[in-house]
This record gives C-alpha cells, sequence and structure tokens, in this order.
C-alpha cells in the first residue's frame, strides 16, 4: 500500500498531535479526478432539492427508501458493490479519547450511524472504489426532523470543538485526529458534512493515514447519511455528487408520497 506524502511527514515528529496535524490537512484538490468525475458538485449549477416541511407528508415506504439510494450504478466504473468491511475500521476507527464530543464523533465514524438507530423505513448501499479501495456507505432512513437538526448543529461544532485531537486505538496505538468542514451542494432541507483524518502508525511501524469523510442531509422526514473512507486517495468530489444526487433522487421520491414503486 502507497501511503500519501503527508502521512510520512506526520509521523515524522514522534506523533505530536500539533506536527501531526501541520500536515495532515493537505487536500487532495491537485489529485487525478476519479475516472467517473466531470464537474465538482459544488459547480454544477444544479438546483437545491426540493424542500418539504417537516412533518408535511408521510415517511417513506421501505421499497421507496430502496428507490431513492445512490448505487454503483450512478457513481460508475471503478466502483463496484463492497466485498466487506475493510480491516481499518476495527483497527484504527474503534478509538478513545477523553473529550466527550470528540468521542462521540469517533463513535459516530465507527458505526456510521451519526443520528442512531434508525426510527422506520431504511435501505443502505454499500460500494468500494477498485482503484483505490476507498469504501462509501450511503443510507436512506426515517428519523425525527429535529433530532436531525440537533444532530446537523452537533456537526456544525465540531470543527471548533474537535478540530485537533489525539486517539488511542484498542491496541494502544495514539493517532493524531483532525476534523474540519466539507462544503456540500445546497440540497435538502438542512445538511452538513465533515472530512477527518487520523495519522499514525502500526504496531510494526507502518505508517497509516486514514480519511473519512461524513455527510449528513435532511430531506424531509428522511436523513441521508454518507460515508467515503480509505487509506489511499478519497475524493471530496465523489461525497458531493453522491449526496446531490441521492437528494434529488429522494426529493422527487418524497414527492410520490406512499405511492407503489
Amino acid at each position: 500500500m502507497t501511503h500519501p506524502p503527508a502521512a510520512r511527514a506526520l509521523l515524522a515528529s514522534a506523533l505530536s498531535v500539533t506536527a501531526l496535524l501541520a500536515t495532515a490537512g493537505c487536500a487532495v484538490d491537485d489529485e487525478p479526478r476519479p475516472r467517473w468525475f466531470s464537474a465538482s458538485a459544488s459547480a454544477s449549477g444544479a438546483s437545491p432539492a426540493v424542500e418539504q416541511p417537516a412533518g408535511s407528508g408521510a415517511a417513506l415506504t421501505e421499497a421507496q427508501a430502496q428507490a431513492a439510494l445512490v448505487t454503483e450504478a450512478d457513481l460508475g466504473e471503478p466502483w463496484e458493490p463492497t466485498r466487506g468491511a475493510r480491516t481499518w475500521r476495527d483497527g484504527l476507527l474503534k478509538a478513545t479519547t477523553e473529550d466527550r464530543d470528540c468521542q462521540l464523533l469517533l463513535d459516530a465514524l465507527y458505526t456510521e450511524e451519526p443520528f442512531g438507530a434508525p426510527k422506520g423505513p431504511q435501505a443502505t448501499s454499500a460500494l468500494d472504489d477498485g482503484d483505490t479501495d476507498a469504501q462509501l456507505r450511503y443510507r436512506v432512513a426515517a428519523h425525527p426532523p429535529a433530532d436531525v437538526d440537533r444532530t446537523l448543529d452537533w456537526m456544525k461544532s465540531l470543527p471548533g470543538r474537535c478540530g485537533q485531537f489525539t486517539a488511542t486505538t484498542t491496541r494502544g496505538i495514539v493517532q493524531g485526529v483532525e476534523v474540519r468542514d466539507l462544503p456540500l451542494p445546497p440540497v435538502g432541507d438542512a445538511r452538513h458534512a465533515l472530512r477527518v483524518t487520523l495519522a499514525g502508525e502500526t504496531e510494526d511501524g507502518e505508517l497509516t493515514y486514514l480519511t473519512m469523510d461524513l455527510a449528513a442531509v435532511r430531506v424531509g422526514e428522511e436523513a441521508i447519511t454518507l460515508t467515503n473512507a480509505g487509506l489511499d486517495e478519497v475524493y471530496e468530489e465523489v461525497t458531493q455528487q453522491a449526496v446531490q444526487l441521492g437528494a434529488q433522487r429522494l426529493a422527487e421520491i418524497r414527492k410520490q408520497g406512499r405511492a407503489q414503486i
């Protein structure tokens, strides 16, 4: 596995979090775009999804939630149905830290459920990038709008509360963690996204550099949750365009009410 140059710089200062995170924030703006990418979601000019007041319509059926998913057919090559969870999930995301909010963030990244267990119909798609080994998980689920909005407000506070901190894995490995906002297109009724990087090393001294996007959007009485993560390139554009496409698709399906699919 080839690590980005930033990972080598991050571990060069004996896992001092200040030095780690000074270089961890390098972006992928100058990296080659994935093959399917055509235009940045934030520059696409697409109109926001039609908004509906909270409680204005019945919750989706499970079939409608399934129809609202983003799949490999939408993203195209090199995306394909997942072959299973990567080992870095338990090895790097199962970690502890002293601050309560930062711990809640780590827990949400590991479970991929910032809103907790769904309160109604749900559907999930899980995809692998065959080129970079990134994994994307996309969920549509019913949650109380007020609960979703409170969670989104909490997510917005995290770059200020947990911008830089250290976390210790279950094997005692210390990682430097950086949290920053990730821009999303103006879709849905409310939205927010974070990009989290975790830099450390294995017991054998191998450098690790995990990047994970966590995005959430409320569309009426349903919520979209997306994670996009990997040890190699993780393209922001994939996260942004999947959110844009998914939110617009969900808004259209909501218009249909409880029509049969």
